[in-house]
């Protein structure tokens, strides 16, 4: 029979006492969460684990005793090996370090049989060294399924060790204020001025996450009191689209619910570094426009730019009013819709000259916006683009207008050609008489709209890849903002610096085989890009 324990590498070097953890049921193994030094009460030892038992659940015990020889203590080995009658169990382990040397001697006491049974059936044992910080933080225990069929399958020994391990954190965190009665070694007794931080910045987040719920839950009531324009005209407005994302994070963050699951927690970790790298990047940005008067450059530079965009319109518009490209156009629809757009152009133009006096002071309170982040900043920009280029819009959308009409009458004059009608109330193609009358207009009407077709055809393909070249700017921006809304920067940041917490599995390293000591190997956690699916290695 084989005896494998598990014990933690930060108990490798602590003081004599006595071993804490738990059985794995169905198993032969023992999980060894902390050591507890000498001097103690076994009655307060009692008392501990009881109350570790009530916070955590998890069923601990006092598996054994555990003996580093030092000068003075040669008795200590001795006394540690008699407590085993104060503490009830059916196995007791007795593991001692030998001096000078890694392995550890351990002898494993069962009081159902004698002591020449013992002698007779003497267990093989191998210790499994793992680091708890990691096995605690990996999320590689097993977790509540809403599926029945997935939780009826019994969890295998591993997942049972890092389940023991992950719900035993009362039990590591009772001590980071104070010793207490008993002094005890695990992970968390390195790391006690850095756990008080960490707790006392959890206590302080409390009433602020209370104020911005409060908040958020008055902004959103603003919200839905809105007229059917002002909700209409947020839609199409990047900035609105943006602030409504942020406060559906806010929101997410500041949930007084923790994060039990996974993913759950690693959601809230992307949303909150994703949120402090966009007002950095955007504080960077305020800093860059307000420094070294920027922005008044900027309002210099944008009337020259926009009479220079309706200098090329208006070039554009008279090289489309004569014979483009050497094309034959209808004259007097070319020069109806030449002086048309011309006149639309005058129009924004003047437009802009009567705003220049206020664009510097709108670019001022405008880069303000960048403290709340740079998506910010480049959603405001896309809403100033889209009003700036309001007139190429307009000119598409009357092109695209008048080309469509035209189709849908050429489609229409072609089915009466044909004998056919478009039949509306059962929505399908008829067949249909048609009189003399009525074939000698539709043939007017149809030769008229034809050799109009490509006058119209013309405008409305120059004045879409006008309107491509906006739409692509504003795309470039908007998936910039995506970018710095959905990358993964939080689960990069543990990719790098702690793939333990993207783990898929755990590998095991042979550390020590000496003959006349245990074996003795390394369990690491295996990280993994994915950590969706969990793969675990048997033991070997």
């Amino acid at each position: 029979m084989v005896l494998k324990i598990f014990f933690p590498q930060c108990c490798n070097r602590a003081e004599s006492g006595l071993l804490v953890g738990r059985w794995i049921s169905g198993h032969d193994s023992a999980v060894v969460l902390a050591v507890i030094h000498y001097p103690f009460i076994p009655g307060q030892v009692k008392q501990y684990i009881q109350q570790m038992q009530a916070q955590s659940g998890v069923e601990l015990t006092v598996l054994g005793s555990w003996s580093l020889p030092k000068e003075g203590q040669e008795s200590m080995e001795s006394f540690l090996r008699d407590l085993s009658t104060i503490f009830p169990q059916q196995r007791w382990l007795q593991v001692s370090r030998q001096m000078g040397k890694m392995g550890f001697i351990c002898e494993v006491v069962n009081r159902n049989q004698t002591k020449k049974q013992n002698d007779e059936e003497e267990e093989k044992v191998i210790f499994v060294h793992y680091e708890q910080r990691k096995v605690m933080l990996s999320q590689l225990h097993p977790t509540e399924s809403g599926d029945p069929d997935l939780n009826t399958e019994p969890p295998s020994e591993l997942k049972q060790v890092f389940q023991t391990v992950a719900r035993s954190q009362p039990l590591f965190f009772l001590d980071r204020y104070d010793d207490g009665p008993l002094k005890s070694t695990h992970w968390q007794s390195e790391g006690r001025e850095a756990s008080i931080i960490v707790e006392l910045l959890k206590q302080a987040s409390v009433p602020l996450c209370v104020l911005i719920s409060w908040l958020l839950a008055l902004w959103t009531w603003l919200c839905s009191i809105r007229l059917y324009p002002l909700r209409f005209l947020s839609s199409k407005l990047s900035t609105c689209v943006q602030i409504s994302y942020r406060t559906e994070h806010m929101r997410t963050l500041s949930s007084p619910k923790p994060a039990i699951e996974h993913k759950q927690f690693m959601r809230k970790g992307n949303i909150l570094v994703s949120f402090l790298v966009d007002v950095g990047l955007g504080v960077l940005l305020m800093s860059w426009l307000y420094r070294d008067d920027h922005i008044a450059t900027l309002a210099n530079m944008l009337m020259p730019a926009a009479d220079h965009v309706a200098k090329e319109l208006e070039e554009l518009l008279q090289w489309l009013m004569g014979a483009p490209a050497g094309l034959k156009m209808n004259r007097a629809l070319d020069q109806v819709l030449g002086r048309f757009f011309l006149y639309h152009i005058h129009l924004w133009i003047s437009y802009i000259h009567l705003m220049s006096p206020f664009i510097e002071g709108i670019l001022w309170y405008g880069g303000l916006s960048a403290c709340l982040g740079l998506t910010f900043a480049l959603s405001l920009l896309s809403d100033m683009v889209a009003l700036l280029t309001f007139h190429i819009y307009c000119f598409y959308v009357y092109g695209a207008r008048l080309y469509c009409l035209k189709i849908y009458g050429l489609s229409s004059l072609w089915r009466l050609f044909r004998g056919k009608k478009w039949n509306v109330l059962r929505q399908r193609v008829d067949s249909c008489s048609y009189d003399v009358d009525q074939l000698f207009i539709g043939t007017l009407l149809f030769t008229i709209l034809l050799f109009l077709l490509p006058t119209t055809a013309l405008y409305y393909l120059v004045f879409t890849l006008l309107r491509l070249v906006v739409v692509l700017f504003q795309g470039v921006l908007h998936l910039s903002v995506d970018f710095i809304n959905s990358f993964p920067l939080f689960a990069m940041g543990l990719r790098l610096f702690r793939p333990y917490r993207l783990a898929e599995g755990v590998k095991f390293q042979v550390l020590c085989e000496e003959p006349g000591t245990a074996l003795h190997l390394l369990m690491e956690v295996r990280a993994s890009l994915c950590s969706n699916h969990h793969s675990w290695m048997k033991f070997p």
